[in-house]
């Protein structure tokens, strides 16, 4: 990890490939995902990233790939949807995998302890389940201890996130969805940027310096593969409208 994040230059972007997490780079986080919107400057933001990088731009995030589609409208961009598990290029199409025959099971057991544990919060996913604990803090030594238990009796991956532990399918992660992404036209022999601000963009910040190109870590420094920083989400919006300036 370098001694200190530079600031990410504006002219990052030309010639590049962006890819963008979502939920605390683009959108702040909040206590329930369900409220989180996508307001009209962040909507006409992405247009003009997606005019400007013909095809070079993706969101690859936590979210299922439909909620991804949801917030956005009709998305002019690829996306990367739990965690990389599913896949949508720039043509259109489209992969992910079977949903994890175990899921329904080990959603009713989260359920049954988000009864327990006041202001804890279950988020049900296609391919994984999350127990968020933002608005009950004081359980999260317990939310812990339960999702390592199923992690281990279902074979499950356990990502912890900020203030989240989800059970999850093994077999992606975000830097092998960037990895995917860039294989295939428009992005193939681009340079990755890759922006996020979580443990979980950690892989894909790796991936995009292996493959030529660099991580930007959103929020207060921390260690990180990522080269350069950018202190919050309004910074991240200046930034890629410095972006398109450039």
């Amino acid at each position: 990890m370098p001694e200190s994040l530079g600031f990410a230059p504006a002219d990052l972007l030309v010639g590049a490939s962006l890819f963008l997490d979502f939920d605390g780079t683009l959108v702040d986080i909040v206590d329930r995902p369900d409220a989180v919107v996508v307001d009209a400057p962040l909507a006409m933001l992405m247009e003009e990233l997606a005019d400007r990088l013909q095809g070079r731009l993706a969101i690859i995030s936590g979210r299922p790939r439909a909620e991804i589609d949801a917030l956005f409208g009709h998305c002019a961009f690829a996306v990367g949807g739990s965690h990389g598990l599913e896949l949508r290029w720039p043509s259109g199409r489209s992969s992910s995998p079977a949903p994890p025959s175990d899921l329904p099971r080990l959603t009713a057991r989260l359920r049954e302890a988000a009864m327990r544990y006041p202001g804890t919060l279950v988020e049900e996913k296609p391919f994984g389940v999350a127990l968020h604990y933002r608005a009950a803090p004081e359980y999260e030594g317990a939310c812990r201890h339960l999702a390592q238990a199923l992690v281990e009796e279902s074979g499950l991956s356990l990502q912890p996130g900020k203030m989240v532990f989800e059970l999850r399918m093994r077999g992606a992660d975000k830097g092998a969805a960037l990895a995917a992404l860039l294989d295939e036209p428009p992005m193939r022999g681009t340079r990755p940027v890759f922006v996020g601000d979580d443990p979980t963009d950690e892989d894909a910040f790796r991936t995009a310096a292996a493959r030529g190109g660099a991580g930007i870590l959103v929020g207060p420094p921390r260690p990180t593969a990522a080269l350069y920083r950018l202190p919050d989400v309004a910074a991240v919006r200046a930034w890629l409208e410095a972006a398109l300036a450039a």
